[in-house]
């Protein structure tokens, strides 16, 4: 082989040459900027105010950017107005902000201006819908996480336009979750975003939507976005009343009762089974005072408090066994659980709210139908409930449900304590 031969390098022509890491690390940086100014160049040919010519301007612009690649920065410029740089600050180019950004909006903001920005966000996104999940997982939730950076009136800006994207089903709730960091929730910072986020929400849907949305979104507990020593369900309902959204407070109050129900139920039943397998010493006593804790920690109307705590009692109850028995297996357990109820049967509409708790007890277990008078008179005789009581019961306060059957299966009783109030008056 001649020397020439030897000498003779291999040709690099056609071949791909890998370049440096760190050469690509230092180009990418520079990416966003450029994709920006590619995307700014689409937005200047609107006349402010345009937005149907926004919307198909950014169509257009999708079409011919690498939006998927750069949906973060495409992001920052619609919702802050420019490209932000780790800490939520802007980034320092001197850069102008975007001709088409939701910080452009009028203020005080409006929801129904800001519904003009939403539906350019709306056809964006239906027609690249790819968008969505990088919007919804990625951007919001990093943006929501500098909201204590802005000034207030860009924050209102953007908490109304979260809450107009959930409702149009372009982001879920699980953005808000971000909103329950030390940092955020302290001041009322988190529950003042939120709050906004709801109004728009119902702006346009009902608050059963909300509920759902929420659930769907992985947001468990809306006390997470209190300050931590605010957070007790009378701070909630006071501050949702006080911002005009008494449907909300509301809302959470039955949420919230139907979890210390189950709570309260699940505890008495607990207890009582306990009680028959000889584990528990003094179950009444540990019954009240369960109870009584409860009652401590998140406060109930007595006349919701009967109904759970009758629900409790009698869910330990196993009615599966001879017809004949069943009646005085009722009497029995409603004599041995007065005791419990006693103390809670506090004036007279609690005590019309326990008649027909045991009213629809009775008429939704119909194998205890026929002892609903007798366990009136065990619960008359504990003092439990008064003879007025009863009277309002069967004259107007009675339930709907078989209500003709009870007032006729009482009339007898009924017909006892009126002679009793008659003989009563009489030796007066």
């Amino acid at each position: 082989m001649s020397t020439q031969q030897q000498a003779q390098k291999p040709s690099l022509t056609g071949v791909r040459i890998k370049a440096r890491k760190g050469a690509v690390k230092a180009n990418a940086k520079h990416e966003p900027s450029v994709f920006r100014d590619q995307l700014y160049k689409h937005l200047e040919t609107v006349t402010p105010g345009d937005f149907d010519s926004y919307a198909t301007k950014l169509i257009a612009a999708g079409s011919q950017l690498e939006t998927l690649k750069y949906s973060d920065a495409l992001f920052e410029i619609l919702l802050a107005g420019g490209l932000l740089q780790p800490g939520g600050t802007y980034l320092d180019d001197n850069a102008p902000r975007s001709p088409f950004s939701i910080i452009n909006a009028a203020e005080p903001v409006e929801i129904a201006e800001m519904k003009k920005y939403a539906e350019v966000f709306n056809k964006l996104l239906r027609r690249y819908k790819y968008l969505q999940r990088p919007l919804e997982e990625q951007s919001l939730p990093s943006l929501l996480q500098y909201a204590h950076r802005w000034p207030v009136s860009q924050r209102d800006k953007f908490s109304v336009m979260v809450g107009l994207l959930i409702s149009l089903g372009l982001a879920s709730t699980s953005c808000l979750q971000v909103l329950t960091k030390d940092h955020l929730v302290k001041d009322y910072l988190s529950v003042s975003i939120l709050t906004l986020v709801f109004r728009a929400f119902l702006a346009d849907q009902q608050i059963d939507h909300l509920s759902s949305a929420l659930k769907k979104g992985g947001v468990k507990e809306m006390l997470d976005f209190f300050p931590a020593n605010k957070r007790n369900a009378a701070e909630l309902d006071a501050w949702f009343r006080k911002e005009g959204m008494p449907e909300v407070a509301e809302w959470y109050k039955k949420k919230h009762l139907v979890k210390v129900r189950d709570h309260l139920v699940s505890g008495l039943k607990d207890i009582a089974e306990k009680e028959r397998e000889g584990d528990v010493e003094d179950a009444k006593e540990q019954m009240i005072s369960f109870i009584k804790d409860v009652q401590n920690e998140t406060p109930v109307s007595e006349v919701d408090l009967v109904a759970y705590i009758w629900t409790g009692l009698m869910s330990s109850i196993d009615w599966g066994t001879r017809p004949d028995q069943v009646e005085g297996l009722a009497l029995k357990e409603v004599g041995r659980f007065a005791e419990v109820l006693e103390p809670f049967c506090n004036g007279p509409k609690t005590e019309v709210s326990l008649i027909n708790t045991v009213q629809l007890y009775c008429y939704e277990e119909s194998k205890v139908m026929k002892a609903f008078p007798q366990m009136l008179k065990v619960l008359y005789n504990k003092d439990c409930i008064s003879d007025q009581a009863i009277l309002y019961w069967h004259s107007k306060g009675s339930k709907a449900h078989g209500r003709q059957h009870f007032l006729t299966v009482t009339q007898p009783l009924v017909n006892f304590l009126r002679e009793q109030e008659d003989s009563d008056e009489e030796e007066e």
